[in-house]
């Protein structure tokens, strides 16, 4: 076979392959091509900037920005574009590519960020080639002080952005980490304004304002904003609120021609000072709003403006503190940008790799710069920081910087981990980022950091998982005990935000909600939770349990890690084995126990952007404990194909509820599950399929909001043939690497080498694996690889190799203890009485009422129910020739089971007969019953029922229970006769009948079931 891009672009050193190497792989079966002597050796990347392309994701709901920033840059110079509103933009976070309007370069971003608009955007500066006749924010369609481009006169690379706008306006943009650099050319003898619109952040502002120094040739200014999702409409207007004011300071380099300022719809020209905020509404209610000023220059005799700007987010001396260290009084865009790029080589060279096509290199280290924007610094050349408590704070001792702007809930799925193997000393900085902002937040770590601010934004513990994952890969540079004890106090101690509703359901104050109730019942409940979705919250926070126990068993905490250990097996509370017909699902339930009805696994009731079918998978640290709940690993692989493919056999890539949705993060890590289902060549396949069917080069390349640089680590990682088995911990599940080599660089620490020789786009599996040179036969890398360095030799093939990493001792390990019950939630076995043993059903609906709370009841969804007084007592009761379990006639509780096409679990046995006491309403219903037999086999039995108000019977049922009325929820009743029926339906009793299904019947409701033996 052809080593796979063989040329790569820009300098290169060569990495030379064995021919005894080459010679093994032939003789192993591997199909190898003829191909000269010199074809062994593959390009290593020396010029990884060359391969970036910052407008990958632009567009298709990615939500990057494409201007000038260094890795962690707090400075990010970027476009906002317009679609005609100015309190709107046309992006996310400020930039659409297929919108190519821009109304100014604004000095901060968030990278993917997925509310719309986004975060940050502040203080856009745009320059003009044209008179200044009224205010800009008067402007409210952006029709006159905005400006189109051609997309054939941008060029974006990192540390770099240059755009000519079509009214023959350029703007040329560099940065360092806090300051920038702008040369601005305008049109000769053209009026030349530079307008600074310091109210109009994506989100608005609380205040802002601006001061013009002619004398000095300079600009300043601030603005008080925040508001991060403050527009979200699952969230209220919670969030719009202020927790953050950025400085600027602007020097030119040469003298104002005029100046002016407006406020709201008055301009003043001549004007130096103006002040005031737009609010954070949108539309008509802040249209109009805000205020700003401009500098103009005489462009007769030189069309050229130069700009330096400092910013920080304690106080304009910071600002200009900033500057004058970071940018001398000779730089120049040139200068500047040379050196961003000098920084994007050596962050980007964390990662060399070898071989590969270019558009494979290209989606590769764009993924990779992506990663490298977040987290944000926000402290100052002299270690200040703006705290979350709005005060100013230092740097603790040891730490190097202030970070700010952690997406939680996105990234401790794939970011940490990236950033803690690639950059451990900021992982360590940006640990103790997180806890200094927890302490100064009354010992809350918020789950979304926008700069200092806590947005409340998304569901869980995230912290929790990304620090004890930090942790498991070595970083130590953080007070380690002091945020272990802090988080613990978090997921033990109620806090008084977690009984609030306020910002529910996007932005609920409560980081651990009503942990008081979570902790008595062992789950989050959907009608007191005061949280997004119960389910989810139980999932995420029993990951974050997981990540706490794990973490104290490596710091000796045997008392913390035996209490949160058994909190990480809580998913199983809100795992309901009689969800769907598939064998189970995760699915909310209420305080009294109780599933939430109705229910469908493309439902989002009880979750937080995501379905049931993708959260069920959600427990990616106790995997086999899943598979049993399933039904064992190879009914849970059946489902994982369904999962990710389509009924005609194609990959889903999204759009469907039921199956893999690769935008967004609560399922990124199933493609990966195979490994533990002891099936990785799937997973090798899946992976593969999603990284080159979702992931392309192009404004469109990713497959969905970038989140902060989560979605490219999944690319990052998928490439690399590797991925955090665990979020809190260091082991990697393999799959097939995409290059010939790679090098993984721990800054300050040793180098993992991964080589797959035969590397290419039809070489997906995974033949054998060597570690350090021995052979490896397990589908996972140990922790100590990860921390130590070594060497990873991966022989990939075009056939799958079904035999390797398959053995149950080879599967990834999951540190969690076994359950006792393989399926949790099961119904209580059946009661033996006489011929008969009585069964407990999972009751969803509330069809009785009783004379004096008429409004308890709704059995037919229009308001109708059975009257209690005229139905047997619950208990053991004899129906018709047949006993059976009646169930609660009173109160709120269901006592009535609808067959909405989930499996009815049944306790084993060998019966004649399901006897039922069953009524169908909204009139006669028809369906078949699936009767499953423990062996595996089935039968299937129709199931005719007449409605409960028919004189009647259609079907040949036995009318057994009768009333003469039915009462309504407006508290009257009808005197109409309802009916409950008796039918049977025959089973095999050669066979041991273990479960039934039905197609979505949930007119037909079961009163009571029996087996008849």
């Amino acid at each position: 076979m052809s080593v796979h891009g063989l040329a790569s672009v820009g300098r290169c050193d060569r990495e030379v392959f064995s021919p005894r190497l080459w010679l093994a792989v032939a003789l192993a079966g591997v199909t190898v091509g003829v191909m000269p002597a010199e074809a062994t050796a593959i390009t290593k990347v020396s010029d990884p900037v060359r391969h970036v392309d910052p407008l990958i994701g632009s567009a298709n709901g990615g939500n990057t920005y494409p201007g000038a920033v260094l890795p962690f840059g707090m400075m990010s110079w970027s476009p906002t574009n317009t679609a005609g509103d100015q309190t709107n933009a046309a992006g996310s976070n400020g930039y659409s590519y297929n919108t190519p309007r821009v109304r100014g370069f604004a000095l901060t971003h968030v990278n993917g960020a997925g509310c719309h608009p986004g975060a940050a955007g502040d203080i856009p500066i745009m320059p003009y080639a044209g008179e200044v006749a009224s205010s800009p924010t008067a402007d409210t369609t952006d029709a006159i002080y905005a400006g189109t481009f051609s997309h054939d006169k941008e060029t974006a690379r990192p540390g770099r952005y240059t755009v000519t706008l079509d009214s023959g306006v350029q703007a040329d943009l560099s940065v360092t980490t806090r300051a920038g650099v702008g040369e601005f050319t305008f049109p000769r003898n053209s009026p030349g304004n530079l307008l600074f619109r310091v109210s109009n952040s994506l989100n608005g502002s609380e205040d802002a304002e601006i001061t013009i120094d002619p004398a000095t040739r300079t600009v300043t200014g601030s603005v008080l904003t925040g508001a991060f999702c403050g527009r979200r409409a699952n969230g209220g207007v919670n969030n719009r609120k202020s927790y953050y004011r950025l400085h600027f300071v602007a020097t030119f380099d040469r003298a104002f021609s005029g100046t002016g300022t407006w406020v709201n719809g008055e301009l003043r020209p001549g004007g130096t000072t103006a002040s005031g905020g737009e609010g954070y509404a949108t539309g008509a209610d802040r249209a109009g709003r805000g205020s700003g000023g401009y500098v103009t220059f005489d462009t007769a005799a030189d069309a050229d403006v130069r700009v330096k700007i400092g910013i920080s987010y304690t106080s304009l001396d910071a600002a200009k503190q900033n500057l004058s260290r970071e940018l001398t009084p000779k730089d120049s865009v040139d200068s500047v940008a040379e050196r961003a790029g000098r920084a994007w080589t050596q962050r980007l060279r964390s990662i060399e790799v070898a071989g590969g096509s270019p558009d494979q290199l290209t989606t590769f280290y764009t993924a990779l710069y992506h990663a490298y924007l977040q987290p944000n610094i926000t402290s100052d050349v002299a270690g200040t920081y703006p705290g979350s408590d709005g005060k100013v704070h230092r740097l603790v001792p040891g730490q190097r910087a202030q970070y700010g702007n952690f997406s939680g809930w996105d990234q401790y799925r794939a970011h940490t981990q990236l950033l803690a193997l690639l950059e451990p000393r900021v992982a360590g900085d940006y640990a103790q980022s997180l806890f200094n902002l927890a302490r100064q937040n009354g010992g809350v770590w918020d789950r979304w950091v926008h700069v200092n601010g806590p947005t409340h934004v998304m569901t869980g513990d995230p912290s929790a998982p990304a620090l004890a994952g930090f942790h498991a890969l070595g970083v130590r540079n953080f007070d380690v005990r002091g945020a272990f004890d802090s988080l613990v106090q978090q997921a033990t101690v109620p806090h008084p935000s977690g009984l609030s509703d306020k910002g529910c359901p996007g932005q609920c104050e409560g980081q651990r909600p009503n942990l008081a109730e979570y902790l008595r019942l062992g789950y989050a409940p959907q009608d007191t939770c005061h949280c997004w979705g119960g389910a989810a919250e139980t999932l995420e926070d029993s990951a974050a349990d997981f990540a706490l126990a794990d973490w104290a068993g490596r710091l000796g905490r045997d008392a913390e890690h035996d209490t949160l250990m058994t909190r990480a097996s809580w998913w199983r509370n809100t795992f309901n084995p009689s969800a769907g017909a598939e064998g189970g699902y995760q699915q909310a339930r209420k305080a009294d126990g109780s599933w939430l009805w109705p229910f469908s696994p493309t439902s989002d009731a009880g979750f937080a952007q995501g379905t049931s079918a993708t959260y069920t998978w959600m427990v990616p640290h106790d995997v086999s404990g899943l598979a049993a709940a399933m039904g064992g690993r190879e009914r849970a692989a059946q489902r994982l194909d369904a999962f990710f493919h389509r009924a005609d056999g194609s990959w889903a890539t999204g759009g469907d509820g039921f199956r893999y949705d690769p935008t967004n993060e609560p399922g990124i890590h199933t493609p990966w599950l195979y490994n533990a289902l002891g099936r990785p060549w799937q997973t090798q396949e899946t992976v593969r399929a999603m990284a080159s069917l979702v992931y392309k080069t192009g404004p469109g390349g990713l497959p969905g909001n970038d989140d902060l640089g989560t979605m490219s680590s999944w690319y990052v990682f998928a490439a690399l043939g590797m991925y955090p088995q665990t979020p809190s911990r260091a082991e990697m599940l393999l799959s097939s690497p995409m290059f010939p080599k790679a090098w993984i660089k721990r800054d300050g620490g040793p180098t993992i080498t991964v080589a797959a020789p035969q590397a290419g786009p039809d070489a997906i599996y995974i033949q054998d694996v060597r570690v350090n040179g021995r052979p490896h036969s397990r589908s996972w890398l140990p922790e100590s690889l990860l921390n130590k360095g070594g060497d990873v030799v991966v022989n990939v093939g075009t056939t799958p190799d079904k035999s390797w990493a398959t053995a149950p001792a080879d599967l990834p390990v999951d540190h969690v203890p076994a359950a006792t019950a393989p399926i949790p939630n099961l119904p209580e076995s059946c009661v033996p009485q006489g011929s008969h043993c009585l069964h407990n059903l999972q009751y969803d609906v509330d069809g009785v009422a009783t004379a004096d709370a008429k409004s308890q009841g709704n059995l037919d969804g229009k308001g109708w129910s059975f009257p209690a007084e005229q139905l047997p007592e619950p208990g053991t009761r004899t129906v018709g020739g047949a006993t059976y379990l009646v169930p609660g006639t009173k109160g709120t509780s269901g006592n009535f089971h609808s067959l909405r096409g989930q499996r009815t679990y049944l306790t084993p046995g060998r019966y004649q007969a399901l006897d039922l006491l069953v009524t169908a309403v909204n009139g006669d219903q028809r369906t078949d019953v699936t009767i499953t037999y423990a062996d595996g086999t089935t039968s299937i039995v129709p199931l005719k029922v007449t409605d409960w108000a028919s004189t009647a019977p259609h079907f040949g049922e036995e009318s057994v229970i009768t009333a003469d009325t039915r009462y309504n929820v407006n508290g009257t009743a009808d005197g109409r006769k309802v009916t409950i029926w008796h039918v049977s339906v025959p089973l095999d009793p050669a066979r041991e009948a273990a479960s039934f299904t039905s197609p979505a019947t949930p007119n037909i409701k079961i009163f009571a079931l029996s087996g008849r033996t």
